[in-house]
């Protein structure tokens, strides 16, 4: 078992743990989700402000849309976690799912692109293979039958599509973040976790796939 690999399982074992103590303690989930969601921020801040030094960008309008996006994304975050709390409890469920799915979507392109290896995905993350994509997707739908019973509204074609989509963003949110990486030209996007890089590096795919995947468990219910 590769590093990469054990780092990948220890991330999503400790992820997982915090995840499931959010979902029955809810005071923990609203603290943890906004001081993540802080950190977050503070380092895709901090990758974009790399590029813009980088390419000596003088562009005030895009400085200014960036701050603007990033404030916006901070609070509709925050916002979110309050509505889930107050208004809609039962999204916890499909906020677990979803991050579930990313999770698994994660270790599978690992695993599956270490043994497989093969054909490159993209240039934009050598590491990325279609094996590995492939694996994301299967090992992403091992969850369908743990959840079906639970989102027993959905039928089991649905509930395979809309696994699918959360797999397919979570791999591109994880693409897009490493082509930020490699305009800023690091390989982390942080060194909080020793070892591990910044927490946007282990939750890159999750940011993008867990909103998405909510939105279309509440719209498809």
């Amino acid at each position: 078992m590769s590093i990469e690999l054990k780092k990948r399982i220890l991330t999503s074992i400790l992820l997982l743990f915090l995840l499931i103590t959010m979902y029955f303690y809810s005071f923990i989930m609203i603290s943890a989700l906004i001081i993540i969601a802080i950190i977050i921020w503070i380092e895709f801040y901090a990758l974009i402000s790399k590029i813009i030094r980088r390419n000596k960008s003088k562009d005030i309008f895009f400085r200014f849309m960036f701050k603007a996006m990033s404030l916006l994304y901070l609070f509709l975050l925050v916002y979110f976690v309050f509505v889930i709390e107050s208004y809609y409890p039962s999204l916890k469920l499909y906020l677990l799912y979803s991050v579930l799915v990313s999770i698994l979507s994660d270790i599978g392109g690992l695993l599956f692109g270490k043994t497989f290896k093969g054909k490159k995905l993209t240039k934009i993350s050598p590491n990325k293979t279609i094996s590995g994509s492939i694996g994301s997707f299967l090992l992403s739908l091992l969850l369908i039958p743990i959840f079906y019973e639970k989102l027993i509204l959905y039928d089991l074609l649905t509930l395979t599509m809309i696994t699918i989509v959360i797999s397919f963003i979570s791999q591109l949110g994880d693409l897009f973040i490493s082509f930020l990486k490699r305009k800023a030209k690091v390989k982390d996007t942080s060194d909080l976790l020793p070892g591990h890089g910044g927490l946007l590096d282990r939750v890159d795919g999750i940011i993008f796939a867990a909103p998405i995947g909510i939105f279309l468990l509440s719209f498809l219910n």
